[in-house]
């Protein structure tokens, strides 16, 4: 994180200090901004948004997203189209066993009193390690709490479980950006609804632990408010990238272009169509962390070809071009996306994605926001036709569109048989009839990329598969990303 040193309060005093000795006004309407005596509309100091713990820049653009490989296995589940891709930041490697425990340890810290099961319903499947022939004990034992694995990669988390994860590392950055800009203590007591949460701190709904009462307001009315979105201060949500991003950033082909053309097609996220190293000072060394063939999860002693039997630390092997560790092997990773065979036909071509259900905050009988539930969050509801007037909207009609276009009634053979459509939905959906005939169900997310359990072919970024969100694997780990706002490129133009 970019250490600002108060940079912003310090402008912000500037402003607030010059008045109406700001030259700056309005384009439109003439009138000063930052101006208490014209009423006080701010126009806050922005230079750039701030690079959060973890993360890289992601510079955008379009790209062939889809298979580089034959697709052995004729899913036709990832036919190639091309897609634009917005600027986006990623974690340079995956979520580690240190950074998940940190997580656990707040949980059990400020709900393990009175709320123990939010600690309970975030511990990793452990037991996941475990074969029926063969002898995985010790890292049912080990891998997650023992330091010699501190910097592996965490797994057995589910899609929901690492979901929740991103959700608590917003809330624990822009704490601390608070605290560093002097708007807060540190409060290592925070208990039960009483944690700051960014949602909450953003709608006045947390108060708890301010060191001043807030920033200066030049609403001649008030004296002081909290950090709002328009000051750029707290940082975007940190989550899942969705199945392009984490594709286009896997392949890294910003290393691969000479003006707008990609001058060599990538397999995998380095150049070339092996997974050993070409260069003469590493040749022949493993790209990345997978089993090579049946039994051979590592080679032969004196010389063990990717120097791992099961996970490595995340910062081995080779960064790709984007300087991400590990979008090869290692470990599968989850991302945002539901599942479904036909998404490359069916998605938009512009940021991609399928999964969205729509919601807004729940509102008292006078429009004000309900308090906070018991966790210290606030309340969410899907938006509906009668509330929130999506009769007149055009671009959507209903708040659960993960069945759009691959499930939903239009999409169904029953089309124009409304009831038969709603009786086979009860019993499994009427498109995927989970269970029965497919593992296919709007709880299916997709995860991307090979792991140290997987052979060569998995590792091209191409290829997807799914698992239930509530299930989790030693196969499957995680990493985050973050929105980036405002200029694609920063402050290069």
């Amino acid at each position: 994180m970019k250490n600002r040193s108060n940079l912003y309060l310090i402008l912000l005093g500037l402003v607030v200090a010059l008045g109406s000795c700001t030259k700056e006004r309005s384009s439109t309407t003439g009138w000063q901004y930052n101006n208490s005596g014209n009423g006080g509309f701010e126009k806050p100091p922005f230079f750039e948004q701030e690079t959060g713990p973890g993360l890289v820049l992601i510079e955008g653009g379009r790209f062939t997203m889809g298979k580089t490989e034959q697709d052995i296995y004729y899913d036709w589940n990832n036919v190639e189209r091309t897609v634009t891709v917005s600027s986006f930041y990623m974690d340079e490697t995956e979520v580690k066993n240190i950074d998940y425990r940190e997580y656990l340890y707040w949980l059990k810290r400020v709900f393990g009193a009175d709320y123990p099961e939010v600690y309970k319903k975030a511990l990793p499947d452990t037991l996941g390690w475990r074969s029926r022939l063969a002898y995985n004990e010790p890292y049912v034992e080990y891998y997650l709490r023992h330091p010699a694995y501190a910097d592996y990669p965490v797994v057995n988390v589910s899609w929901l479980q690492a979901s929740d994860y991103a959700a608590w590392r917003t809330d624990r950055v822009n704490e601390l950006i608070l605290i560093r800009e002097g708007l807060f203590e540190h409060n290592p007591n925070q208990f039960n609804e009483d944690n700051f949460n960014t949602r909450a701190y953003l709608n006045g709904q947390y108060e708890s632990g301010k060191r001043v009462d807030g920033l200066i307001d030049l609403d001649p009315n008030k004296e002081t408010r909290n950090v709002r979105v328009e000051d750029g201060i707290l940082l975007p949500e940190y989550r899942l990238p969705t199945e392009a991003e984490w594709e286009y950033a896997a392949l890294g082909l910003i290393g691969n272009t000479f003006g707008e053309l990609v001058i060599e097609r990538k397999f995998y996220p380095w150049n070339g169509h092996g997974v050993r190293n070409a260069d003469d000072k590493y040749l022949g060394q493993m790209l990345a962390n997978f089993k090579r063939g049946r039994g051979d999860n590592m080679g032969v002693a004196g010389q063990l070809n990717d120097n791992a039997e099961i996970t490595a630390p995340v910062y081995s092997y080779w960064p790709n071009d984007y300087g991400l560790y590990n979008m090869a092997g290692n470990v599968s990773e989850w991302v945002m996306d539901v599942y479904r065979p036909m998404t490359a036909q069916d998605a938009d071509d512009f940021r991609p994605f399928r999964g969205n259900v729509f919601k807004t905050l729940v509102r008292d009988e006078e429009g004000y926001i309900a308090e906070k539930d018991s966790l210290g969050k606030l309340k969410y509801r899907e938006v509906n036709p009668e509330d929130d007037n999506l009769n007149n909207r055009r671009n959507y009609k209903r708040a659960d569109v993960i069945n759009y276009e691959d499930g939903d009634l239009e999409s169904s053979r029953l089309y124009g048989d409304p009831i038969g459509f709603e009786e086979a939905d009860k019993q499994g959906g009427a498109m995927y009839q989970f269970g029965k005939t497919t593992l296919i169900s709007d709880r299916a997310r997709v995860y991307k990329g090979g792991s140290w359990n997987d052979r060569a072919y998995w590792m091209t970024p191409g290829t997807r598969r799914f698992l239930t969100e509530d299930q989790s694997s030693p196969y499957i780990g995680f990493r985050c990303a973050m929105i980036r706002v405002g200029s694609p490129v920063g402050l290069v133009y």
